[in-house]
């Protein structure tokens, strides 16, 4: 062994040692005796090996973030605040698994990364955006110590884990930083996210491993197999890990994480609760957001008192008024809350909200301040009026319920809220048009629709604030680039009332163009899955309406090709024929029954509707199944569906 391999060698057991099992086998000089030996040989020969310790540091800044898709998608969790939520998941599961074995582990409040690796390589590192595209972080991400550079498994592997900041490091950065950071989270997602490895190297963050997202060959059957991939891999796992055999037990564990989560130097919010067994996983399946064998447990949120010095209205894009509460800085969860939103001028009578009230707030989710209630009113509180009208444009403000509503299409902050969220991600996907350029283009351009933006050049651009050749052509670029989008993407743009990503998606797949979305009446829009009566009678008035029907025309004939998945097959023994899968089938997984539907021409659907023709119905089948049978849809079983293949 030559004395480079020496000393790579002795530096990365030294600093998994550190780092990763938080055990230092050698005082910090030792260390940096022979890292600087290593340098200086390294810059002697010209050449740095891939593992060495010396790549592990704050590069040159970046110029914007690539974008790469995950070789397996990264699900979010669903979410439990009480007993009798998580009671509901326990009996799902059970109905589905006989004698179900459960993992408690802590959940991190952090920034959820995805590492690759490739031949026992590290290769990339990115967010998980929308846990199919993320941004890729590589070079930030070299800089943070707790993972390895390479590793036994010589397949490609997906890894997963919490970027995180350790609250005794803050403190510590907080002591001689200019700028003080006081939350825990914002402060790693801004160090992960930041063009400049530099500063990410600065906040001295780190990833807790807790999942194996993908590996190319081999399978773990055990969420304890996953624990111990990533241990005998070098990875950092928080040394938490309760495997129980009852609900009892889960909950013993959950109880345990509650009484010690305050007495650890990392921000976490709650348990993650998840089926041991990785085989009966897959027979629970996915919903279009969570896996259906995991959920979170949340923890109630902390409570502050502070006092509210000022009401201010703000309007979205739907026109809807929202008071904004300023109130004295208080310290809660880690971070320092200065404003409260309320919901509507109803609550904010109901809670009984003056200016100059001590109030209680609360960080529900221990995200979103929210206040509680008036606790005490100040002598000299005032209440606060009901506006009559919008404090931006001067409308005269519409009532309906205990909501108040701007009436005026054209008030600046609709427009803006409307571009906005017309270009997120999850929609249009218009990468450079912030809240901020939408106001510039509103207030220079006189922008005051969507389809407005299909007709913007390169002399419209030139007239706003910071716009350069690079950022006119990228922006120009963008619009174009999203011409071409999927249909829900598009149905979800046009920010119609109570229809999100999931409910978009439903009517995409249903419906099959926009044409038939704007025909549909009231209950053919409420036999869809994700479409409730409110959401329903909006989708419907929405349509009618002459401004949003011509606005949808304009953004068609810009260009927009809004696009279906059609079915591969068009001919079979399914042909013609809406098929619901419903309860769990002994000898397939469900996606590898729907492609096989799919494949002889059928329609898989996610629920029974009028326009269902057949139900296969495994074990455990539950409402799908009676309310096949109240609308005297076509059974069949597990053994007959094998036969018509």
């Amino acid at each position: 062994m030559d004395r480079v391999d020496y000393l790579i060698k002795t530096l990365n057991q030294w600093a998994y040692e550190y780092y990763v099992l938080d055990n230092p086998s050698v005082p910090d000089r030792e260390y940096d005796k022979l890292y600087d030996e290593l340098k200086r040989l390294e810059e002697e020969t010209g050449e740095v090996r891939f593992d060495s310790p010396t790549r592990r540091v704050g590069g040159e800044p970046m110029k914007g973030f690539e974008r790469h898709t995950h070789i397996a998608r990264l699900y979010s969790l669903d979410k439990s605040v009480s007993y009798d939520e998580l009671d509901a998941f326990f009996t799902r599961v059970g109905k589905a698994v006989e004698n179900p074995e459960y993992t408690v582990e802590y959940k991190f409040d952090g920034l959820t990364m995805c590492l690759t690796y490739e031949n026992g390589r590290f290769v990339r590192a990115t967010t998980r955006g929308n846990g199919v595209v993320g941004e890729d972080v590589t070079a930030q991400c070299l800089t943070i110590k707790s993972f390895p550079l390479t590793i036994d498994y010589k397949g490609v592997a997906e890894i997963q884990g919490e970027a995180v900041i350790r609250l005794s490091v803050l403190e510590k950065y907080n002591q001689t930083a200019k700028e003080q950071l006081k939350n825990a989270r914002n402060t790693v997602a801004g160090a992960i996210r930041n063009l400049d490895p530099k500063i990410t190297a600065e906040r001295k963050c780190e990833i807790l491993f807790y999942n194996v997202n993908f590996l190319s060959d081999g399978f773990l059957e055990t969420q304890e197999e996953h624990f111990g991939f990533l241990k005998k891999n070098g990875f950092k796992v928080y040394p938490f890990l309760r495997v129980c055999k009852s609900v009892e037990e889960v909950r013993s564990a959950i109880e345990e994480i509650e009484l010690e989560r305050k007495n650890i130097d990392v921000l976490t919010d709650g348990a993650v609760i998840k089926l041991n067994d990785c085989t009966a996983r897959e027979a629970l399946g996915y919903t279009d957001k969570f896996p259906r064998f995991a959920i979170a447990y949340k923890f109630e949120a902390e409570e502050r008192e502070t006092v509210v010095n000022e009401i201010k209205w703000q309007v979205g894009r739907t026109g809807k008024l929202t008071p904004l509460a300023l109130v004295e800085p208080v310290d809660l969860g880690g971070a320092t809350v200065r404003k409260a939103t309320l919901n509507n001028f109803g609550d904010l009578t109901k809670k009984d909200v003056k200016v100059g009230s001590r109030v209680l707030i609360r960080r529900s989710n221990e995200v979103i301040p929210e206040i509680l209630g008036a606790v005490a009113h100040a002598e000299g509180s005032v209440p606060v009026s009901k506006p009559e009208k919008c404090p931006f444009c001067d409308s005269k403000v519409v009532e309906n319920g205990a909501n108040l509503f701007c009436p005026n299409r054209f008030c600046r902050p609709r427009i803006i809220g409307k571009v906005e969220h017309f270009a997120q991600k999850d929609a249009m996907d218009i990468e450079g048009l912030s809240e901020m350029t939408a106001g510039q283009m509103y207030d220079n351009l006189d922008l005051r629709n969507c389809s407005r933006l299909y007709a913007l050049n390169s002399e419209d651009l030139e007239k706003l604030d910071g716009f350069k050749d690079k950022k006119i052509k990228n922006l120009l670029t963008a619009i174009e680039k999203s011409k071409s989008v999927s249909l829900d993407r598009f149905i979800f743009a046009l920010g119609i009332d109570g229809v999100g990503k999931v409910a978009a998606k439903d009517l995409a797949k249903y419906f099959k163009s926009l044409e038939n979305i704007a025909k549909a009446d009231r209950e053919e829009l409420l036999s869809l899955e994700n479409i409730g009566e409110v959401t329903a009678e909006a989708i419907v008035n929405w349509f009618k309406d002459e401004d949003n029907a011509k606005e949808v025309k304009n953004l068609l004939n810009s260009g927009i090709t809004p696009k279906v998945k059609e079915n591969k097959s068009v001919s079979g023994v399914f042909s013609g024929e809406f098929v619901v899968l419903t309860g769990t089938l002994s000898t397939l997984k469900r996606s590898e029954a729907q492609k096989l539907i799919e494949e002889r021409g059928g329609e898989c659907q996610s629920s029974v509707t009028a326009k269902t023709t057949l139900v296969i119905a495994g074990e455990s089948a539950g409402s799908k199944l009676d309310k096949a049978k109240k609308l005297n849809v076509k059974i069949i079983g597990e053994e007959e569906f094998k036969n018509m293949l």
